[in-house]
Parts: structure tokens; sequence; C-alpha cells
């Protein structure tokens, strides 16, 4: 009979050392001893390694606008790499509001309470690689360093004055230094409401933010001592 779902971990230190526990093996044989079924592609399963890992190490948050781990206030994120260590993508953080933001501030913003303290799991994950034969690499916690928070505030300020100055059309992916804010919907036919430059209300795509992959490639290098 396959384990069900893991317990809520106690501790942040039981939560590293189960996720240290799984390093090496591959996806397959995670899904395999969960009894979990194993898409053909991840073109509409975007979540789904995420989901096998947070059902394998016991996050508790579901869906719920909190870190994974509500407990511990730690945030799970897979990072998906190539053979040499160089993440593959951005990386999703959460919905930004594009509203009633007058006000606003990186120090309270949900954005910042997301990423204060983050289990990384990196995954080998080259598009060649069979999803079920992708290896989990080493995972750590981290929390942003002063200089990391500072870069992130920028960006954060940039792109939020942008929208309250309802300029959010015109963001695109290369504004901001180690943050983006590019569409975040399942369809084009998903709106949600923004603020326009006269102040009026208009309908658009929701946004999402994204840390860019030459950041989450230095968070690497720091924390696995990549060359």
């Amino acid at each position: 009979m396959a384990p069900t779902k893991a317990s809520i971990p106690k501790s942040e230190a039981q939560l590293l050392q189960r996720a240290q526990n799984i390093a090496g093996l591959s996806l397959g044989e995670m899904a395999t001893r969960y009894n979990i079924v194993i898409p053909k592609n991840l073109n509409k399963e975007k979540g789904w390694v995420g989901l096998l890992l947070e059902h394998v190490l016991g996050a508790s948050a579901g869906s719920r606008p909190e870190p994974d781990f509500v407990e511990l206030g730690i945030e799970l994120k897979t990072l998906p790499i190539n053979r040499n260590g160089k993440p593959l993508e951005t990386t999703f953080v959460c919905v930004a509001p594009l509203k009633n933001l007058i006000g606003a501030s990186w120090q309270n913003s949900h954005i910042r309470n997301k990423i204060a303290r983050v289990l990384w799991v990196p995954i080998i994950a080259e598009r060649e690689i069979p999803i079920a034969e992708r290896l989990i690499g080493t995972p750590f916690i981290w929390s942003p360093s002063p200089e990391e928070d500072h870069l992130m505030a920028l960006d954060w300020q940039e792109l939020t004055d942008m929208i309250v100055l309802g300029q959010v059309e015109q963001i695109t992916g290369k504004h901001g230094q180690v943050l983006q804010l590019r569409p975040k919907a399942a369809n084009s036919q998903a709106k949600t409401q923004a603020i326009d430059k006269n102040g009026k209300p208009f309908l658009t795509l929701p946004r999402g933010f994204y840390l860019k992959t030459a950041f989450t490639h230095q968070i690497l290098k720091n924390h696995l001592r990549l060359d």
C-alpha cells in the first residue's frame, strides 16, 4: 500500500532533513512511492512537480495565500535547472495586486512575506529528460540577504509605481533587475481590474511577480558553491 501524505514537519530542521533525504531520487521514484500519477507532459500541469513535493514533504497551506509550510513560515519553491545548475525558467512568487496600492510598501507587501524564508528544491529538468527521470537536486533553505532584499525592493517600487500610474500595460519582462511582472492567467479570458492613467478601472490580464533567472542562479551559486 502506498504511503499517505507526509505529516506536517514540526521544525525547520525536520523539514530540511526530509528534503535532503529525497535528494538524488527521480520524480518517478517519488511519484511511485506515493502512488501519484505522472503526467505525460507538464504543459497543462505546470504545478505538478510542486504539488508532488508538497505531498512528500508535508506542506499544509494548500491554495491559501500563505507560505506552504504555514506553521514554519516557509515557502516551497522548485527550481528547474540544467545539468550545469543554471535555472531554466523564471520563478513565480505570487499574484500582483493591480489596485488599492496607495500607501503600500515593500515592508508590508505580500511578495516580501512569501519569500521571507524559502525551501529551494532544484530539479534537473532539461526538456529532453522524461518527467519520471528528472532528478531532485540538493535542497537548501534561504532568506534574502540585506542586499538581495534591497534589489527586490527597488524593483517592487518601480513596478508598483507604474501600476499606480496606470501603466500596467506598458510593463514588460525587461523591467526590473531581479523581479519581473508579467501576465499570470490560465487563459486570455481571465481578467482582473486595474486602474488606467486617468484613475478609471479597466479589465486586464492578472499579473504575477517572478524572480528572474540570473537572480535565482546567483542564489544557487551562493548556497551550493557552484562555479
